[in-house]
């Protein structure tokens, strides 16, 4: 059973969520909240295994809702949901520690199967997320050596099919590998940006024009 929590300033979507989840054979909503206030306390009490966190909430901010998260709770997954693909916004939380970051769809398919692909050790990005990422890692040139992303050609390719729309199942019937495969990659792309804490210079190379 998947236990989710659900972070929303939304009421209709968060009562909508909960309906869909506990619907949903081998899912269950543990609990859904308004924002961010007490975020730790709220997620000891109801213990899940993955978090569906909106990015802008009042009080306390979904950005900020994660890094608490992940702090006490790393192995928690956080998966970042938001309306809005702001470069700033996107890296900030890769960069946090966010497991995934799914702008919000009609679909509500999309968004349980992304549950389904971090649990299963990958990092679910939407098409569109999927762009920004890669038009980050082609500000390379512009950056100091030891800033840089370094990914591999396997990695370079994945990424660009997700930016194309390939589901997870595509990209490995079109790579010949497996559906773990490509969860493995997509991590070591998430890994890699947080690693190398591009965070700051990502900011420099928004603020720049460089991407």
């Amino acid at each position: 059973m998947i236990n989710v929590a659900i972070f929303d300033d939304n009421k209709a979507r968060r009562e909508g969520l909960e309906l869909l989840l506990d619907a949903m054979e081998g899912m269950h909503c543990a609990g859904t909240f308004e924002d961010c206030r007490e975020v730790v306390a709220r997620v000891e009490r109801c213990r899940p295994d993955v978090i569906l966190m909106d990015i802008n909430m009042p009080y306390v901010d979904g950005i900020e809702g994660l890094k608490l998260v992940k702090a006490a709770f790393p192995r928690i997954k956080v998966i970042m949901q938001t309306i809005f693909e702001d470069e700033n916004k996107i890296l900030e939380a890769i960069c946090g520690g966010a497991d995934g970051y799914i702008i919000k769809q009609k679909s509500p398919m999309k968004l349980l199967d992304g549950i389904q692909e971090v649990m299963n050790g990958g990092a679910p990005m939407t098409p569109s997320v999927a762009s920004k990422v890669l038009k980050l890692l082609h500000s390379n040139n512009n950056r100091p050596a030891e800033s840089r992303i370094e990914l591999t050609n396997r990695e370079q390719e994945i990424l660009g099919l997700l930016v194309e729309g390939y589901s997870y199942k595509m990209i490995a019937d079109k790579c010949f590998v497996t559906y773990a495969t490509v969860n493995k990659h997509i991590s070591n792309i998430y890994e890699k940006l947080q690693v190398h804490s591009v965070g700051a210079a990502v900011s420099k190379a928004l603020k720049e024009g460089l991407v």
